[in-house]
């Protein structure tokens, strides 16, 4: 796995991290940026460690055979509750590995938890730790997002239905059946300060009023989700939605969240108080140009939130930023080399 920006200061460079096995699909870092885990084409979940911890180059210590179909997404479970991700495979299906010692036996990944299966698949995935346990968030091709919570934080296979809905404002019940083709879901990034947990939502379905992302929030008083912000202008509602992501907040007055659709990237603020009627004020601030007539397929901050890297369906991967006077422009853009 390596890359080659196009323009980096006046030179080329290209530098190899890691040797990804043929049919790769999906690849996620730990929390820490030491562990890697990628997931390929015939359901082969491997697992790349640093042998020097001063190094950058990584190699395969792991590989265990997940479902006989392949692995289209894995997710790194909080570092508090060990080293353990979840995997999406093609079929929709969603389960848990875990690295786990056996008596003498050397570190091994083992299925800790396999979701039920149903006729809608499981299209997007995200974990993170509330004020009181582990929570696990799943957007299903029904427009349907179910939000699991972990009942015991020694025990990764007890899981339990807290919340199900649908990703609307109000009931879309009377528009007919769902038909989702694609899901994102970003968790806000954990902070100490606020240990509520929120997520943003966007779908790519057959239904407008499912599509556009909205902010859900959890309700402590009365143990329910609720939308707290919907990131769309009017004209916009019904877009589908390719991507979300949620920036870190290192002291900003706002949160900063990422959105992608056809039209493009779009960044927005979101307020941190919210109103009498309980919502967020939002503001859309930039539309990054760059993907006319192609699709993001996935975007990533930074751990400072600053710079926001995105890949598309024109085989780029472009690093983004906003100057002092909050003008976003693309600081470089990289080409994959085999």
């Amino acid at each position: 796995m390596c890359t080659k920006p196009k323009r980096v200061g006046e030179r080329e460079m290209e530098k190899s991290v890691a040797t990804l096995d043929d049919g790769t699909t999906c690849s996620s870092w730990n929390y820490s940026g030491q562990r890697l885990a990628t997931g390929s084409t015939v359901g082969t979940l491997a697992i790349f460690d640093s042998v020097d911890p001063s190094s950058s180059s990584f190699i395969c210590t792991s590989r265990c055979r997940v479902h006989e179909v392949g692995i289209v997404k894995v997710v790194w479970v909080p570092p508090e509750y060990g080293d353990a991700v979840a995997c999406i495979c093609a079929d929709g299906t969603l389960s848990l590995w875990e690295e786990v010692v056996e008596d003498t036996k050397p570190l091994q990944w083992k299925l800790c938890k396999d979701f039920e299966k149903s006729s809608n698949q499981v299209l997007d995935v995200q974990l993170g730790v509330s004020l009181t346990s582990l929570k696990l968030v799943a957007a299903y091709s029904n427009g349907h997002v179910k939000v699991y919570e972990l009942l015991d934080p020694l025990e990764l296979k007890n899981w339990q239905l807290q919340a199900e809905f649908q990703n609307a404002i109000d009931s879309v019940s009377k528009f007919g059946k769902a038909a989702c083709l694609s899901a994102s879901v970003s968790l806000i990034p954990q902070r100490v300060e606020s240990p509520k947990l929120s997520f943003v939502l966007g779908f790519n379905s057959n239904i407008t009023q499912l599509n556009s992302s909205k902010v859900w929030e959890f309700d402590q008083d009365h143990q329910r989700w609720l939308p707290v912000a919907e990131l769309a202008l009017p004209e916009e509602e019904g877009d589908p939605v390719y991507a979300v992501a949620w920036a870190p907040n290192i002291g900003r007055p706002y949160e900063v969240i990422a959105i992608a659709t056809h039209k493009g990237i779009a960044i927005w603020h979101l307020g941190l108080n919210p109103d009498l009627d309980g919502r967020l004020s939002v503001e859309k601030v930039a539309l990054l140009s760059g993907y006319e007539g192609e699709k993001v397929w996935e975007m990533e901050w930074d751990m400072s939130g600053m710079t926001l890297a995105t890949t598309g369906s024109d085989g780029m991967v472009r690093l983004w930023q906003s100057n002092f006077n909050g003008v976003w422009h693309e600081q470089a853009a990289f080409e994959p080399t085999i």
